[in-house]
């Protein structure tokens, strides 16, 4: 009787890290749209609420990481289950850095806000949204246990580069044809560089998702990275 007590508290234990890591991921994709609103709406209040929103994204992963650690402690998991502990002290780091990103984003929007509209917001967006849906793509094949899912989202990185490529090459144009540009579009660039990180981030997750799920680690070039 006691241990399926105990049993159920730990499944409990292991069910509420599972929420935490979702709405942490909840908080950073909203965050994502938010930074790229603040920038092609000009809404620099959205900005500053993003910024300061970002404290509750920091208090996520410092209670996400002590509930792994006290699992660790106290249950001392095996296999799949240590796998999945400790992949979860990982994820949440990367979530957080995404996060970070998106205020990287803000900050850049309140400075271009100050100056008039260089160009209109055209592949940013996109690109924006792209690296959005790669974030909740992988964080639902970690929900679903799902490889398949999750190496879609590893192959979907070409896009977000490939959307980076193009808008750096357009804002070279443009600063090559005016240097009063220069200001605007450096930090236009920095705001396309930082959703290409994003990117990379939830490539992290995805992968990491894919050696929870088999066991098989693809970071680095490893099988399966479909060239990444």
């Amino acid at each position: 009787m006691g241990t399926r007590h105990t049993d159920r508290e730990y499944e409990a234990e292991l069910g509420r890290l599972r929420e935490r890591i979702l709405l942490l991921g909840a908080k950073v994709e909203a965050a994502i749209a938010a930074g790229i609103r603040a920038v092609v709406e000009r809404d620099s209040a959205l900005a500053r609420a993003t910024i300061e929103g970002d404290r509750e994204i920091d208090r996520l992963e410092v209670e996400t990481d002590a509930l792994c650690l006290r699992i660790l402690a106290r249950r001392q998991p095996v296999a799949s289950d240590l796998r999945f502990i400790t992949l979860a002290l990982k994820l949440v780091t990367d979530l957080e850095r995404i996060g970070d990103l998106s205020v990287n984003v803000c900050e850049r929007a309140l400075e271009l806000n100050e100056e008039p509209t260089l160009k209109p917001y055209v592949d940013l967006p996109q690109m924006a949204q792209a690296a959005r849906t790669m974030v909740r793509e992988a964080l639902d094949a970690f929900v679903a246990g799902d490889a398949e899912r999750a190496r879609a989202v590893i192959a979907r990185d070409a896009t977000v580069d490939a959307y980076y490529a193009q808008i750096f090459r357009e804002l070279l144009t443009y600063m090559m044809e005016d240097p009063r540009n220069i200001y605007r579009a450096t930090r236009l660039q920095s705001v396309a560089k930082y959703l290409e990180r994003i990117g990379d981030h939830a490539c992290n997750l995805a992968e990491m998702v894919v050696f929870m799920v088999g066991g098989q680690d693809i970071r680095h070039g490893g099988a399966g990275t479909q060239g990444r």
